[in-house]
């Protein structure tokens, strides 16, 4: 018995996230939610079939999709996982109509939209319509991804592009904000330390997934796992 006891005890403060059963977490970064017509980036999109075959994977194996405002229970539901989407494209409401599909009494698939607010209503854009709709349903987080989409490491007014965002955003959802994706993926320890002072988490485009070791600021170097065009669901499936 004495030597069980000690197990517990290596294993829960030496290292707990084997006690606990959960090593990584992962946060899923997508884009554009649409059959790509030639316009941009190929690998930023994600035709809505594969989208919906990918969470319907996730859906059947038992994850759990949560948004920031519930981090605190990575360490208590099964398989926790984050859905993540940039820039705030119209066709976003393509990965809308597939969660209102897929959700049921057993699965509730949520992701979290990281806007560029004064980008917010053009015509590739989310409106503040469809934004305060997609909050309102309990399917989407609408979070940050800075004013007008800068360099964060070359700019100045840090301010306009972290509170000002941070404030319109929430005007319009009436939801708290409390994560920011940084564009472009770039960060530096001064745009970590602006970072902190609005919100509670940075998410780069560092890829892997979290592992939580208790580093400073760790919750400011979120990693993400990039989903893109040409991601098979085997693939997909060896990234989580």
């Amino acid at each position: 018995m004495k030597y069980i006891v000690l197990l517990f005890l290596f294993l829960t403060f030496i290292h707990p996230s084997q006690a606990f059963g959960q090593e990584e977490v992962p946060i899923l970064m997508y884009h554009s939610i649409d059959e790509y017509q030639g316009h941009g980036s190929k690998d930023l999109y994600v035709t809505p079939g594969n989208f919906e075959e990918q969470m319907m994977y996730l859906k059947n194996h038992g994850y759990t999709l949560l948004t920031f405002d519930r981090w605190q229970d990575i360490k208590k539901v099964n398989k926790p996982i984050f859905i993540t989407f940039d820039d705030g494209y119209k066709n976003n409401q393509n990965a809308f109509k597939i969660f209102q599909k897929l959700k049921d009494e057993h699965f509730k698939p949520v992701g979290t939209l990281f806007v560029i607010s004064d980008f917010i209503g053009r015509s590739n854009r989310l409106s503040k319509i469809d934004l305060k709709k997609m909050a309102d349903s309990g399917l989407f987080s609408i979070q940050s991804h800075t004013a007008t989409h800068p360099n964060l490491t070359k700019i100045q007014n840090y301010e306009y592009e972290l509170k000002g965002s941070k404030e319109k955003i929430e005007q319009i959802t009436g939801k708290p904000v409390i994560a920011l994706a940084y564009p472009y993926g770039d960060f530096n320890d001064h745009v970590v330390k602006e970072t902190k002072k609005y919100y509670q988490f940075g998410l780069t485009t560092i890829p892997g997934a979290f592992s939580e070791k208790g580093l400073e600021n760790e919750y400011y170097l979120l990693p993400r796992i990039q989903v893109n065009y040409s991601t098979t669901l085997e693939e997909f499936v060896k990234a989580l």
